[in-house]
């Protein structure tokens, strides 16, 4: 790929302000260089993130933003001095395109904790340039943010592991809780949650699920396998229950109270926090003191961790359950996502879809 080359246009679907409304927009891709990949999208998940973001919940979205970080494309080109693809692959891109490379956490593998990273869409990339995400026809990608989809991996199934799955699996990895008999717990039971039973199942865990209704109990139990189930609002099931986890995946997008499930972790249990929310939470800290308990953050994967993710799902056979839908319900289904209404996960077939309409 020659960066001289005339500018290539294509069509996704952004937003043009907090309303979050999506629509036909028509943009330049940024320039290709000698280490980028030029992907023709073929699915994208839908996170609660883009919701949040084109919504401007953290306030740092730029317009018009193009959501989409679960992408999951074909490979039409690749730069010069790219090795590690070829033309036809299926590759995937997550939550970042861009770091520095030489603060701490870039040169130790960890570059999702880059101070200077870039975000697959309403960011800035190096060139000055909006970054746009996967609701679109096609995207460049430098390729140190590129994983390849195992062969065999049905691919709009993969899409949501690579924000889902690695959201997951990175915590459980770096703590070393990926091994099996720990006792563990699952907050909330969306699109992120039902990853975290299915990878912590695999990786040979008791697995509780913790949400604020029974609406779910047979969906954990009997369709993705959790041991058992815990209704927040029981307190004598709480009770029983106090004391009885190494770890929870706190994965609630959203404002609630730390110290009903603090309560149910052991000594040196973890409560790690993967569910974005702008909101302060708030807990009494001897709950945290008398156990030696804490109380962690994990932000999405590692390259390195996304495709271990990847195998790992691919040998125990693990994939998102998803409602595949078409670009132009994306309003319908952010809408939905807002009212928790979708099991678990909604993948667009960008594809499939006619961008150019409404």
């Amino acid at each position: 790929m020659d960066s001289s080359e005339a500018p290539r246009t294509t069509t996704g679907w952004a937003a043009r302000d907090s309303s979050g409304v999506l629509s036909p927009y028509t943009y330049t891709l940024r320039k290709t260089g000698t280490e980028d990949v030029v992907i023709k999208v073929l699915f994208c998940g839908v996170c609660h993130t883009d919701l949040f973001n084109v919504k401007n919940h953290f306030g740092i979205t730029r317009y018009p933003a193009v959501p989409g970080h679960e992408v999951v494309g074909e490979v039409l080109e690749v730069g010069s001095d790219v090795t590690k693809f070829s033309v036809g692959d299926k590759v995937g891109v997550g939550y970042l395109v861009g770091c520095c490379r030489n603060c701490r956490p870039c040169t130790s593998g960890e570059e999702q904790y880059c101070k200077k990273k870039i975000y697959t869409f309403g960011d800035v990339y190096t060139d000055g340039q909006l970054t746009q995400g996967g609701f679109a026809d096609s995207m460049i990608v430098d390729h140190k943010f590129v994983v390849k989809i195992p062969e065999g991996m049905v691919l709009e199934q993969a899409a949501p592991l690579l924000c889902a799955g690695v959201t997951v699996y990175s915590p459980l990895s770096h703590f070393g809780l990926n091994k099996s008999g720990v006792r563990g717990g699952i907050l909330g039971l969306g699109g992120v949650g039902h990853m975290g039973v299915k990878i912590a199942k695999a990786m040979g865990h008791h697995v509780t699920v913790i949400s604020s209704s029974d609406k779910k109990k047979v969906e954990a139990i009997e369709h993705l396998g959790a041991d058992q189930y815990l209704v927040s609002s029981d307190a004598t099931r709480m009770q029983e229950a106090a004391d009885s986890l190494d770890y929870i995946l706190d994965t609630v997008p959203a404002f609630h109270h730390l110290e009903p499930y603090l309560s149910l972790l052991g000594f040196n249990g973890k409560l790690i926090m993967i569910g974005a929310t702008n909101a302060p939470l708030q807990f009494v800290c001897p709950m945290l003191l008398l156990g030696r308990k804490s109380i962690i953050g994990s932000f999405t994967g590692s390259m390195k961790e996304a495709e271990e993710m990847l195998e790992f799902c691919k040998e125990k056979g693990l994939s998102s359950m998803i409602e595949v839908i078409k670009m132009d319900y994306i309003n319908t289904a952010f809408q939905r996502l807002e009212n928790n209404d979708v099991k678990y996960r909604f993948v667009v077939d960008v594809a499939g879809s006619e961008l150019q309409h409404q």
